[in-house]
């Protein structure tokens, strides 16, 4: 740490305390801590975990204003690893410290030339400009990222390690960047949130201040949810949750630490976000197959050219170059390298893309003479308001410094295949904006209720639901034969039975469901096997009554439903009911607070949306019904913090106005 800083020519004042040895790397040091001058802005603890807690209290005396902890051995060894760590907590709000870590690897102020991590650090000039910060729980993903990101010629600001975070966790360092003008895009991994909701309300106001937050989190499979334990102390959580969550705060996520270094790079060059669609250039028609599947599966639309495009483009090609997206130029441009300065202008210009790929063939140095010049001369004269990409076919090619020097001075992100680039764009067209979600008022007449704990029968949830305004099925409470029947008579045949016990959850399972019954023989008959499957399933059990409804015409199952997460807040979830949730999970994880529209909008975006609005001649779906009775979720959980889930499963969508049904529901509280 001390050779980064004198490296990074540190001017500032460093104090080096150390109890065995007077003297390290030239400099005197000092015997303990005592010995410090009041108001050291930063102490850096590389010491065993056992002296951690005492040498943080006497900094905290000494008005030590904050703390980077490298020492391992706290929250992810176990018991008493965790006690130490809310110890050094603890002190630290006592004396109102700043602390990084423990077990962290530091940080590096880019900016200022502040090195303070225990690995090798090399120090690079930044260029004027906006570039990109690193936030890490991995000390090292955060060392390679910063590599790879150098390699890249990506302007670095900051790269922060934050370890176990017994104190401050990466939405604090977010919090912090927001007012960072030196930085545009944070490159985040993090294995967990300790403090979800305050992340999303700090990943909103990033956004708002011009900011990208990208984030890469381990933890999609069972096995690494598993691994995150031991590695940073964190208790996994749950990752679909996370990932609906942080996509409407305006989180971009991606999936490997390549996807993150190139979408930083893209964010870091782009003036602005790009628009949908992509142009690309290439040289080889195979490559342009290629490229079709790839942007396929990646999700980055290929417009196909204007009318005014394609037809500048046939007065400047060849007749055996045919117009097209992508643009296969073949070998001309090695006889002819006008035509890239030729070509370039009428596709920059055509508002059909956002974006133009160039996927050039460099082979060796005398191609890249060839091709390179006339390109830049076309982006310096033209300067495209739309973002250029650059990735050579060929990533062995001896690509010179000067030449990807004088792309990168015109805002043009260089990339070493085009398949990194074209899945970074895909990435990046794909991000919406987020926004600031604010939870809904409650229902006073729904507040205030003292409500009893555990799972409720369907006939106690559902007279919750219909007080929420959630439509349901009519139906009666009853404990004997004859008065199923004349439940059955009032409410008209054909009708259901249903058992009714708060130890039966899950009824069907337990043959406690009778569908379609009509008539007075099928009804006993009915009763009398509803009764044997019940005491096969569950000897001695004593039933709270049997729940007679009428049946209810058929239409499209859905899964509607609520959780209560003790870190992230309420989340909705709504999804297609039947084999399919089970075989297809075709479900949508949603953050409390949005309107009936954007619940609507996100009923389109389930995998068989298409069966919404009317496949192969059937009538468009109530789904503006099925949205109101989200609100109403979002209402009644809101209203009533006790309640810890609610199940809909299933509800019937009907045809456009006809609106939509609970068949049944499940309430469960604390």
């Amino acid at each position: 740490m001390v050779q980064n800083l004198d490296a990074a020519q540190y001017a500032g004042a460093v104090y080096l305390v150390n109890p065995k040895r007077p003297v390290l790397h030239g400099r005197q040091c000092l015997g303990s801590v005592e010995e410090l001058p009041c108001g050291v802005d930063c102490a850096v603890l590389a010491i065993p975990a056992s002296a951690v807690v005492e040498a943080a209290r006497t900094c905290g005396r000494m008005g030590v204003g904050s703390l980077i902890v490298f020492s391992a051995g706290f929250a992810e060894a176990g018991t008493a690893g965790r006690a130490a760590q809310q110890e050094l907590a603890a002190v630290a709000r006592e004396y109102g410290m700043v602390v990084e870590g423990p077990n962290c690897l530091g940080m590096v102020n880019y900016r200022d030339g502040v090195a303070l991590t225990f690995v090798s650090n090399k120090h690079c000039a930044q260029r004027e400009g906006a570039g990109a910060a690193i936030l890490s729980q991995s000390g090292a993903l955060a060392a390679v990222l910063a590599v790879n990101m150098q390699h890249h010629q990506i302007p670095l600001t900051y790269s922060v390690s934050t370890g176990n975070e017994a104190v401050n966790g990466v939405e604090d360092f977010v919090d912090y960047f927001v007012a960072d003008s030196s930085t545009r895009v944070l490159a985040l991994v993090v294995e967990q949130f300790r403090k979800p909701q305050q992340f999303l309300a700090a990943a909103v106001r990033a956004q708002q201040a011009g900011k990208h937050v990208v984030l890469l989190h381990p933890g999609s499979s069972q096995a690494a949810r598993a691994s995150a334990v031991t590695h940073t102390g964190a208790m996994s959580g749950d990752y679909a949750m996370m990932q609906a969550l942080v996509r409407h705060a305006g989180v971009l996520q991606v999936e490997t630490m390549e996807e993150l270094v190139d979408v930083t790079q893209l964010l870091v060059c782009l003036r602005e976000m790009p628009r949908a669609g992509a142009a690309i250039f290439t040289e080889s028609g195979a490559f342009k197959a290629l490229t079709l599947d790839l942007c396929e599966r990646v999700g980055l639309p290929l417009p196909q050219l204007s009318a005014a495009a394609e037809s500048a483009l046939r007065e400047a090609l060849p007749a055996f170059i045919p117009p097209s997206n992508p643009l296969d130029l073949t070998a001309q441009g090695l006889v002819d390298p006008t035509l890239y300065r030729r070509t370039l202008p009428s596709v920059l210009e055509d508002a059909c893309f956002g974006s133009v790929v160039l996927a050039i063939i460099l082979t060796d140095a005398q191609t890249m003479e060839l091709k390179l010049p006339p390109i830049l001369d076309a982006l310096r004269t033209l300067r495209p308001a739309k973002p250029v990409v650059f990735a050579a076919l060929d990533e062995g090619a001896p690509l010179e410094a000067r030449f990807l020097t004088a792309l990168r001075e015109l805002g043009v992100a260089c990339f070493p295949s085009p398949e990194r680039a074209l899945r970074a764009l895909a990435r990046v067209t794909q991000w919406q904006p987020g926004r600031a979600v604010v939870p809904p008022a409650a229902d006073p007449a729904l507040a205030g209720r003292t409500l009893p704990s555990g799972v409720w029968t369907e006939v106690a949830s559902k007279a919750l639901l219909a007080a929420a305004g959630i439509r349901i099925a009519a139906g009666s409470l009853v404990h004997t034969v004859e008065q199923a029947l004349a439940a059955a008579d009032a409410l008209g045949w054909p009708v259901v039975l249903k058992a009714q016990s708060t130890e039966l959850p899950h009824k069907t399972e337990a043959g406690g469901v009778m569908l379609g019954i009509d008539g007075e023989e099928a009804l006993r008959q009915s009763w009398a096997t509803l009764q044997d499957n019940v005491q096969r399933y569950r000897p001695g059990l004593v039933l709270e009554g049997v729940l007679v409804e009428s049946m209810q015409a058929q239409g499209t199952e859905l899964i509607l439903g609520a959780r209560r997460d003790a870190d992230w807040g309420i989340v909705l979830v709504a999804g297609f009911g039947g084999v399919q949730a089970e075989l297809l999970h075709d479900l949508r994880l949603l953050p409390s607070g949005l309107t009936a529209q954007a619940m609507e909008q996100e009923l389109h975006q389930l995998k068989q949306s298409a069966l919404l609005h009317g496949f192969r001649g059937s009538p468009a779906l109530d789904t503006a019904a099925v949205a109101e009775m989200l609100v109403a979720l979002d209402v009644l959980m809101t209203s009533a913090p006790q309640i810890r889930e609610i199940d809909l499963n299933p509800v019937v969508v009907y045809a456009r106005g006809r609106g939509a049904l609970a068949l049944d529901g499940l309430v469960i509280t604390d």
